[in-house]
């Protein structure tokens, strides 16, 4: 079934985010997180300039600080913590934005699904669709008010490096890659140093830039189907999607989502991971 623009659980537009924002169930986030060739900064952009009410998720902060892997899935108990601080709780509807219009919200947006929240939607074309908009924006931070919040992490959400290997091996799922094409073949450096060049055998490749249009806003359902499709994605198999450091997979993750393909998870060690271990094959081409 084709979901609606405006859907609460996947992708809400900014006239539907404009009409609920005094809700008092709703909780806006502010995502935004840059790669360092960016030059950007989240924190400091959340500062100057926010959504009225919006609360700022830090990812690198709200990740798995026993990992040597980056911004690795937070454990249960540190999200709780996290969220309860910031006034998001059970009963919310939460919606997600950043600063590039669809880039960091995703990850988010997946990070609640594996915690087990389902009312959380990415705001379609973010804070740069709402600025351009002419709507309002504030530099004043929320009143916070403690929340009580239960998760139920849901596993099947998440692969890690021995469950991805295996799938590889076997060819049960689909592994889809969201790096640009040039780093999927080997043929650019890997941003991170020390990472080996080239992609996961039997991977597909849909750079994630391919399911969005120029403003930053999702494409509809069925050129998402055929952005697929033309992928060379077999969307009857299981989806397991992967990028440099877990980020950008989650943007093929919601587009899984919004064609009614649930059976998905992401690899959240992705190249970071495989392309750091000499004895995981390395496919170019």
């Amino acid at each position: 079934m084709t979901p609606p623009i405006d859907d609460p659980k996947t992708l809400v537009s900014t006239q539907w985010l404009a009409a609920h924002l005094n809700d008092p169930d709703l909780r806006l986030i502010d995502a935004s997180w840059y790669l360092p060739a960016m030059g950007r900064d989240g924190r400091a952009e959340y500062a100057a300039a926010h959504i009225a009410g919006a609360r700022f998720f830090d990812i690198e902060e709200i990740s798995d600080s026993r990992s040597a892997l980056p911004h690795m899935a937070p454990p249960p108990e540190k999200f709780i913590s996290k969220m309860r601080a910031m006034g998001v709780g059970d009963g919310h509807q939460v919606v997600i934005y950043d600063g590039m219009g669809l880039f960091s919200a995703p990850r988010v947006w997946w990070t609640f699904r594996l915690m087990g929240k389902t009312d959380v939607a990415v705001l379609d074309g973010g804070l740069p669709k709402w600025v351009a908009e002419g709507r309002p924006t504030e530099d004043m931070p929320p009143t916070l008010r403690d929340r009580h919040m239960t998760v139920s992490r849901q596993n099947h959400l998440v692969k890690d490096v021995t469950q991805v290997a295996h799938a590889a091996k076997l060819g049960h799922a689909e592994i889809i890659d969201a790096r640009p094409a040039a780093r999927f073949k080997g043929e650019a450096p890997e941003p991170r140093a020390g990472l080996r060049s080239g992609h996961i055998p039997g991977a597909k490749n849909l750079p994630y830039g391919v399911v969005l249009n120029e403003g930053g806003t999702m494409k509809d359902p069925a050129s998402l189907r055929a952005a697929f499709a033309d992928a060379g994605v077999d969307l009857t198999k299981p989806a397991i999607t992967s990028c440099g450091s877990g980020v950008t997979a989650a943007i093929l993750s919601l587009a899984l989502e919004r064609i009614g393909h649930r059976d998905h998870s992401v690899y959240d060690g992705s190249w970071a991971e495989w392309g750091m271990y000499d004895d995981l094959d390395v496919a170019k081409g």
